[in-house]
């Protein structure tokens, strides 16, 4: 088994990836403490809302991993011709495509976006008011993945691009790993 990963994985390349899954993560969960933050220092204390954070940091590691696995996963039913260098960037780029269409659903929902009554009325009215959700989701979102994608696994500029994205994100992901590691000490003292 272990052979089998190496011939479609290099070492650095799956600690890329990791960096790159914590990356969305991270970066949402620390925007989302940083908003709320007041409100818990005035309802609690500061020691509170660090401890809030912390929790926070620790769960966005344990999705991380997580999510890693699943793309190492996913990464094994990839062409057999790709190089690793293709394999790992294509599998960075879902990360962060699926990222950031979740981010926008919870945007939407924190800005209590809502849709509009006559869209709702329409649906209301309609024999398949989900097929139609879905079918209109998959419009927006399929051209966000599909066209990238396509030119990610055509061209080599775009797996170069993709690949120095990656380097960037990645430095500032292991900033982040230390703010995990910040968090998890400030859990285990809190619950000592």
């Amino acid at each position: 088994m272990v052979n089998f990963i190496t011939s479609r994985y290099s070492r650095q390349g799956l600690w890329s990836l990791f960096l790159i899954c914590a990356f969305p993560l991270h970066l949402w969960t620390l925007i989302l403490a940083f908003r709320d933050v007041s409100w818990l220092t005035e309802r609690t204390n500061v020691q509170d809302a660090i401890g809030v954070v912390s929790y926070g940091l620790l769960f966005a590691l344990i999705e991380s991993i997580l999510i890693f696995l699943v793309l190492v996963l996913i990464g094994l039913i990839t062409p057999w011709r790709w190089e690793p260098e293709r394999r790992i960037t294509f599998l960075a780029f879902l990360v962060l495509i699926t990222s950031m269409w979740a981010m926008i659903g919870q945007l939407l929902f924190l800005w209590n976006v809502s849709i509009p009554d006559a869209a709702i009325e329409f649906l209301r009215r309609s024999d398949h008011p989900v097929r139609i959700t879905y079918a209109v989701c998959l419009m927006v979102v399929t051209p966000t993945v599909l066209l990238p994608a396509f030119s990610l696994l055509r061209t080599n500029k775009a797996v170069t691009v993709m690949q120095n994205l990656m380097e960037r994100l990645s430095l500032l992901s292991m900033f982040y790993l230390v703010f995990d590691l910040l968090g998890v000490i400030i859990i285990v003292f809190r619950n000592l």
